[in-house]
Formats: structure tokens, sequence, C-alpha cells
């Protein structure tokens, strides 16, 4: 199955030229006309309306909260929102996903070598160190273990509604600050794609879902637990003759997990330059000894191609090394790729991004050119999306 899905990819990818993206005369190109229905007001103030959650830590009120205000908004958008539960921590005896090990201090987790400066990263556990008293009392309520829950909504397909593409972020965060970025970032750009591919004038070929995850920040549990749950269950019709398939075949997984900073490596005293850099760019990872490396790369390259179409501002490449994001208990059972600001294992783990899980990861802290690097992440990915599950617009 899987290898057919790469040989669609892979033809995809190749007639990306100019026949098969550009607008012409005779027929406007759709796809543009839904990324440009993608606009850098809407998209902060998403942020920011998670941002009043604070760190939206799993397991407290304000997830709990910000899970609700999340599924508010998708039902505004016209998408139909579901929820998944499941325990945390899992059930004693619930087999783990393995993660990927470095091979030497040189390596980083998911493969890469590490180079250049490095400055130490790590979670910030002291509530002192969040100067502002209100969001210091917001982010208090300690995590408790029991039922957590994630929200997610689907767009059906005409045609293949047996087929799926998923596109997802984590909405919690540590840190003591607001999550803004971590993922705060990505979460609004899930949102956005949900919101325009839901537009009663959209339609698509195939089914595509949108999924904000939980417990990323304790291990992907969240991601996890659907997996674990879900996987078995691809493209069964329920109930037979229906049409109507509750776990549609996971054509691909896009996950995005942190989208906004990119302001290039640490300087020799340790600092890191305090604007977004010209030369910022869209990380598009997948993971090259995943069993799915090939199909991943393919729907990469797709992202990467979608990108150079339709982004405004910033260009994507791509990387072979995906590591400590939801993405990964996917990676051997369907095309899997992230979608994020920095390598994460080269880059982020070596403090090319000073504000995370930091109680600087504030909507303050960022500009509107750090915000529009999110933007053109949503450009790239509802491009390609747009493009892979069939989207079409009417003309009423």
């Amino acid at each position: 199955m899987h290898r057919a899905i790469a040989l669609v990819l892979c033809a995809m990818v190749s007639g990306l030229g100019s026949s098969a993206w550009a607008e012409t005369e005779a027929a406007p190109d759709p796809i543009a006309a839904l990324v440009n229905r993608l606009d850098l007001e809407r998209y902060k103030e998403t942020i920011k309306g998670l941002t009043q959650f604070g760190d939206r830590r799993q397991g407290t009120d304000r997830n709990r909260a910000a899970i609700d205000w999340i599924e508010a908004r998708l039902r505004s958008y016209g998408c139909s929102t579901e929820r998944f539960a499941y325990q945390y921590p899992p059930p004693a005896g619930t087999p783990i996903p393995p993660r990927a090990a470095p091979a030497s201090a040189e390596i980083a987790v998911g493969g890469g070598r590490k180079r250049g400066v490095r400055i130490p990263t790590g979670v910030n556990d002291n509530p002192e160190a969040q100067p502002n008293l209100a969001l210091r009392q917001l982010n208090s309520q300690a995590s408790t273990f029991g039922t957590r829950e994630e929200v997610y909504c689907t767009k059906i397909g005409t045609d293949r509604p047996g087929e799926m593409y998923i596109v997802s972020a984590h909405m919690d965060g540590i840190g003591w600050g607001e999550a803004a970025n971590d993922d705060g970032s990505g979460t609004a750009l899930v949102m956005e794609l949900a919101r325009v591919l839901s537009s009663p004038d959209v339609t698509t070929t195939r089914s595509i879902r949108f999924i904000l995850w939980n417990n990323e920040e304790t291990g992907l549990n969240g991601a996890d637990a659907y997996v674990r749950a879900r996987a078995s269950l691809q493209g069964k019709e329920d109930p037979a003759g229906s049409g109507k398939y509750p776990e549609p075949q996971w054509m691909g997984m896009i996950q995005h997990d942190m989208v906004l900073f990119d302001h290039g490596m640490p300087r020799p005293d340790g600092t890191v330059a305090p604007d977004q850099r010209p030369e910022a760019d869209i990380n598009v990872e997948y993971q090259t000894n995943s069993k799915q490396a090939g199909p991943s790369e393919a729907l990469a390259q797709a992202l990467e191609q979608a990108n150079e179409a339709y982004a405004t501002d910033y260009p994507a490449v791509v990387g072979s090394h995906m590591t400590n994001t939801d993405s990964t208990p996917f990676q051997d059972i369907a095309p899997a790729i992230s979608v994020r600001e920095n390598e994460r294992g080269t880059q982020i783990g070596n403090g090319w991004d000073p504000h995370w899980h930091q109680p600087t990861d504030l909507y303050a802290t960022f500009s509107d050119k750090d915000f529009r690097l999110g933007l053109n992440a949503a450009q790239t990915t509802l491009a390609a999306v747009a493009r892979l599950a069939g989207a079409t617009r009417s003309n009423k």
C-alpha cells in the first residue's frame, strides 16, 4: 500500500512544474486562491488566543480549558470535531515505541552530527524565573495523572473518504511561559488550515484530519496513544456499506512543532541574534532509518515544491533526521514528516532557540518577521495538502 503511495507522491512531486502549479488564463489556480486566504493577523490572533491559557501544561485545568477553546474555534469554522481520550501515564505493560538513540556524544538524537557553537538547553522548572506574577499564578496548578483528551476535526473526502492526510501539532507546553512558539505557533497553523479547508466552497477528494495532540512534552504520549488505538482500524468501513471510515488509511502525516524562530546559530559569546535572519528557512524533516523513509521523503519533497511555488517569504529545506516530535510514532506505519523552525536534533538541541521551554516563550517575544515565518510554514503545508488531497473550489 505505502509503496503505491510513494509512487503517487513521487509522481506529484515530479509534476509540480509550471503546468501543474502555475495559474493560467484558462484555469485560475485553486491552490493559490486557498493560500491567499491565510492572513498574518488572523494567524497572530489565534496564537494570542492560545496564550490566554498560559503554558497549557497537560493534566491541568488550563490545559482542559484550552482544549475547549480550540474545539469551539474548529466548530466555528464548520469542521466537525471529535475527542480522543486516553490515560496518562499509560497503564502498566503498555508497549512504548522505541526512540532513536544517539550513537555517540557527537550524534544528535535521530541522527545528524553536531557542529558549531553549542549552548546548553533544558526545561525551566523554576516558577520564580517568570517575572510576570499573573502568568506565574496562571501556570501554578500542578499536573495530575488521569484521563487526557485531544481534539480533532475531519474534512471528509468526496470520492476517496477512506484515504486521509493528517495535519497536526501539539497544544500542550511547559516552561512557565505562554508556550507561544512551542507549540502555539504550530497549533494556530493547524487551526488556520482547518479554517481554510473547511470552507463550504472547498471540496477535497481525500479526507484531511486536523489533530491537536496532548502530552507531547511528557514523551509524545498523546500521539503514541492514538497510534496504538487507531492504526489497526485504518481504512475499515464502519458500519459496513455505509461509506463511512472512522479511521481512514493514513496517506501521510505532517506534524508542526515550533515554526517562528530562526535567528541563526548562537554567537561565540552564547547569545543569539535578536532579529530573524534574512536567510531563515522552514525545515521539513523525515527519518532516514524509518520503515517508511522512501514515502516520507517523497512527502517532504512535495512540501518543498509547494513552498517554492506558493510561500511568500521563506524557503523550505528537506532534512533526513526527524526526531522528538509527534510524527515519530507514525514513522514506521505511514509517510511521516515534521515541519519546524530549525533542525530538531542538531540545532534546537544546541541552543538555536533560547526561548525553548523557557519563561520567555511569550507572544510578546516574537516580531512580525518571526510570525511571518510561521505563516510561510502554513502556506507550505496548505498548498501541499490541498494538492495531495485534491482540493477544489466551487464558483458559487
